[in-house]
């Protein structure tokens, strides 16, 4: 996987968890996954179709997201209450969307999935052709993790390496 489309997922948890925290974050660990990803807690699911194909998995375990949604909603909330899940999706909304937003710009073209909760305790193994690559965000709240699968598609990738898809600068 290359870096031109993981830059703008970590440019954009930066920027969106932030703001919405209130206080600075850092990556913590990076790492690659071969094997079906092993949700830690409350995750969002988020699918990318067109030029880029592949999935994104925000993950927090259940404290964080307890933590997070609180501090979003402005009041302690229990882990149960259906906010903590929503607020999940609604951060994987706002990462993954400002980081297409980036790949948008730079000529790329793709549907954007809607974020669903992932529920099972494993998730998709990736393929010979498709990386996944862990990223831990360190926060004031606890750790989140996003695991990003994406590839090219295979379709238009003759035309993406010449170029075809991409705007000059």
């Amino acid at each position: 996987m290359k870096m031109e489309l993981i830059q703008p997922f970590i440019n954009s948890a930066d920027a969106v968890l932030a703001q919405g925290l209130q206080s600075p974050m850092s990556i913590g660990n990076l790492s690659m996954e071969e094997e079906a990803y092993r949700r830690k807690g409350v995750a969002a699911l988020v699918w990318l179709s067109g030029d880029i194909e592949g999935r994104i998995i925000f993950d927090l375990d259940p404290e964080t997201s307890v933590r997070v949604a609180s501090r979003f909603a402005g009041a302690e909330l229990p882990e149960s209450d259906e906010l903590v899940r929503e607020t999940v999706c609604e951060l994987a909304n706002q990462v993954i969307g400002n980081a297409v937003t980036s790949l948008n710009d730079q000529g790329f073209h793709f549907r954007v999935h809607p974020p669903v909760i992932h529920t099972s305790e494993h998730g998709v193994k990736g393929s010979e052709d498709t990386e996944a690559l862990v990223i831990c965000f360190e926060t004031c709240s606890g750790n989140l993790f996003m695991n990003i699968a994406l590839r090219y598609n295979r379709s238009v990738q003759g035309g993406l390496a010449a170029g075809v898809g991409h705007r000059d600068c």
